[in-house]
């Protein structure tokens, strides 16, 4: 058989990864903002003397960088989406962004823990005018940076469609291949746009109560407010790194997808017929995109193909390999 005539059951394993998603466009637009504001800050510092808008400058270098790596993600996966040696496409790199960003914002609350401790043993004067209009200042840029990043809805909507083709191979062993035709549209499951987000929104929480602390400070004298509030913040983006960090490593980790979307196959192939799945194996190549692999045991086989289509088209199935045996 020649290689040519192979080309009917050849596939592609881009899954729309090529497709610039949504994500990265709002990335792009909220790394400018923050960069431009880091710069305006660091500036303005140095210029005036202001220690206060310095240090905000210099934090809003390390929010760049993470923000950076986002966006990284989003270049590097669309970039290399038809490149042959990522065996499932590179889905997975969104979720590795979204892990490295996760382990950033977990350095970030272990450095505020840290300094709002010493403080307490160690408190240092605090210009509370300049101080405010620095929080407040980055309380604005983080609120614009979050409805840029959420596009004003919640980020897990969207819907996708998928198309099927299958190939066997053997009388017994089937190979399923079912293709998402992506157009960029659905934000369901982009760990790096969701890391991104709460980053921001991690900032937003400092900002926040920086203001209370230091309106504290001001008008009613309670200087502890500020490094007690700068530990109750580090707590909250402590538990946000946390539950990022476990739900990008799944991911990366290849952890059995979500049980309804396992029990939703396994009620579409078995139904109420004497047809029973044997071995079923969901994973994540990519946000809302699995792999299946199921093993399909029956008194009267099908076509793998009968069983594919069993499979329903909003389950999120992009790549499927289906093994029939027949049984006594």
């Amino acid at each position: 058989m020649h290689a040519h005539s192979l080309a009917r059951w050849e596939h592609d394993h881009a899954f729309g990864q090529d497709v610039p998603r949504p994500g990265e466009r709002r990335t792009r637009i909220v790394v400018a903002l923050t960069a431009v504001t880091m710069v305006v800050e660091i500036v303005a510092g140095l210029a005036y003397g202001s220690m206060a808008l310095l240090a905000d400058g210099l934090h809003m270098a390390s929010h760049t960088a993470a923000l950076g790596i986002a966006l990284i993600a989003y270049v590097c996966a669309r970039r290399f989406a038809r490149d042959r040696r990522f065996t499932f496409g590179t889905g997975k790199i969104n979720a590795l962004g979204g892990f490295a960003s996760a382990v950033l914002l977990a350095v970030f609350a272990l450095l505020m823990a840290w300094e709002s401790t010493r403080r307490f043993f160690a408190p240092l004067p605090i210009a509370f005018d300049q101080a405010i209009l620095v929080a407040v200042l980055g309380l604005a840029v983080n609120v614009v940076s979050a409805v840029v990043l959420s596009g004003g809805r919640a980020l897990h909507h969207g819907h996708g469609h998928d198309h099927g083709q299958s190939h066997a191979h053997g009388p017994a062993h089937h190979h399923d291949h079912a293709h998402q035709h992506g157009h960029g549209g659905d934000d369901r499951g982009d760990h790096n746009l969701r890391a991104a987000y709460v980053h921001v929104l991690a900032d937003a929480l400092t900002s926040v109560l920086a203001i209370a602390a230091l309106l504290a400070g001001k008008l009613a004298g309670l200087a502890w407010m500020d490094p007690a509030m700068g530990l109750v913040g580090a707590a909250v983006v402590t538990v946000w790194a946390v539950r990022l960090m476990r739900e990008s490593g799944a991911v990366l980790l290849d952890w059995q997808a979500p049980d309804r979307v396992e029990r939703r196959i396994r009620r579409a192939v078995e139904g109420d017929t004497g047809d029973r799945l044997s071995d079923l194996h969901v994973w994540s190549v990519g946000p809302s995109m699995y792999a299946a692999e199921l093993a399909v045991v029956a008194h009267q086989p099908r076509e793998p193909d009968h069983y594919k289509n069993l499979i329903p088209d909003d389950a999120g199935i992009v790549h499927a390999v289906v093994e029939v045996h027949r049984c006594g």
